[in-house]
């Protein structure tokens, strides 16, 4: 068995045999990764021409030193001893003649698998096992954190998409359907955009994610090559919501006038009931008399529609990745990025895709620190997965030492300037 430096063409036949696999675990993906200054190498484990193994290996400076890591680990049954003791101990000779001081590893290793209420629906029975002989290996376990402070995040919420759109309809939280349906009405529609039109995408989400513009072009124009992403974005029709608006404000008005009138009417003994109707009609006619003078102004300074909410989509084998979102703070109450969701997860399923993945959320068990985002993720119906999280492996020992000693002193400096 010899590592090998694998051809795009070569990685690729391999990862369409594999069972378990992510877009993370791509030449796209590394190509990008080469374009913000990394060095990248696709590697496979090779026995009589035949692949056994295979890796993205990412390579970035820290501190002057050069760290090595795998999104979402090696392609590798996890199971088998034998080829994974060998792929450890040759990636670990190859990365260590590169001066690589480090791999750092968080493969898709199943822990355990909940529903939406927080109930253990899956336990992997081979995770004790596997996790032994990950540290039996060299493996340092980096903890089990419940945030995101590691490479990727050690929970997803991933949805199971392969089912009729009117039972994942059903399947979402009532508040959130309550949400979507309003979105609908306010005059919120749902469009498919291209590559000139990242610009949404970016603008709403650059505060959020540390990544710049050229990255989202370079992955949006790389993972198109094989029409494998997709962007959405979701647009208030100014015109439409202001005749909503009127609408409803319409209604109420002639609900607080017949009540009102009621009251009045001197043969009503006992009223109470309908002073109660009255203050809550009036606390309605408020509150739709100042939607109705926000959607006449907006109407007035955006005739054209507002882009509300933006979305990346990435495909790959079955599963709708959910690569980057974000939403115009200002027009958080529209709820359009819940219409937006659920707009794009009813047009994949019925396209024939197994599941929807919204990527990462902080753990089920403690999520008062990220409730929103879990809460969120999780109200379409989703299943929580839990991995096993970060692993460090040192590659070369002597650099490795020399890492560790350069990292304490340029923390020490942080917090003397901080």
């Amino acid at each position: 068995m010899y590592i090998k430096e694998l051809t795009n063409e070569e990685f690729n036949n391999f990862t369409a045999e594999f069972p378990y696999k992510t877009f993370y675990q791509t030449p796209e993906y590394a190509f990008v990764m080469s374009r913000e200054k990394n060095e990248v190498f696709l590697l496979g484990l090779v026995d009589d021409k035949f692949i056994l193994a295979a890796a993205v290996i990412i390579v970035e400076k820290r501190s002057g030193f050069k760290y090595a890591y795998t999104p979402r680990g090696f392609l590798i049954n996890f199971n088998d001893y034998t080829i994974l003791e060998q792929f450890t101990k040759l990636l670990k000779e190859y990365l260590g003649k590169k001066d690589i001081v480090a791999l750092r590893i968080n493969p898709m290793i199943v822990k355990n698998i909940y529903n939406n209420n927080k109930q253990i629906i899956y336990e992997n029975k081979h995770y004790n096992s596997i996790f032994e002989q990950l540290i039996k290996l060299g493996y340092n376990h980096q903890g089990y954190n419940n945030y995101f402070e590691n490479i990727k995040p050690r929970f997803e919420a991933i949805l199971n998409i392969q089912t009729n759109t009117e039972i994942l309809f059903n399947n979402i939280d009532k508040t959130y359907k309550k949400n979507i349906k309003n979105a609908i009405e306010d005059g919120i529609h749902v469009y498919q955009g291209n590559f000139n039109e990242l610009k949404y995408l970016y603008e709403q989400c650059k505060y959020k994610y540390p990544r710049s513009y050229n990255f989202i072009k370079d992955i949006y124009k790389h993972y198109d090559q094989k029409e494998m992403v997709d962007l959405y974005y979701a647009k208030l029709n100014t015109e439409e919501y202001l005749v909503n608006s009127q609408k409803e404000h319409e209604e109420i008005e002639a609900k607080t006038n017949d009540i009102n009138n009621k009251i009045m009417d001197t043969t009503q003994k006992d009223k109470t009931k309908l002073i109660n109707q009255k203050l809550t009609t009036d606390t309605l006619l408020n509150k739709y008399e100042n939607k109705l003078v926000t959607a006449t102004s907006l109407l007035k300074s955006n005739p054209n529609g507002i882009v509300l909410a933006s979305l990346m989509v990435i495909k790959y084998y079955g599963t709708v990745y959910m690569f980057m979102d974000g939403y115009d703070k200002n027009f958080r109450y529209l709820n359009a990025k819940h219409l937006l969701l659920w707009k794009v997860i009813e047009e994949y399923s019925k396209k024939g895709f197994k599941k929807f993945n919204f990527g990462g959320i902080s753990n089920i068990n403690n999520d008062e620190k990220y409730k929103g985002l879990n809460d969120f993720r999780m109200s379409f119906g989703s299943c929580a997965i839990e991995y096993a999280g970060d692993f460090e492996l040192v590659t070369n020992n002597t650099l490795y030492f020399m890492y560790k000693k350069a990292t304490q002193i340029s923390n020490i400096i942080k917090k003397k300037n901080s």
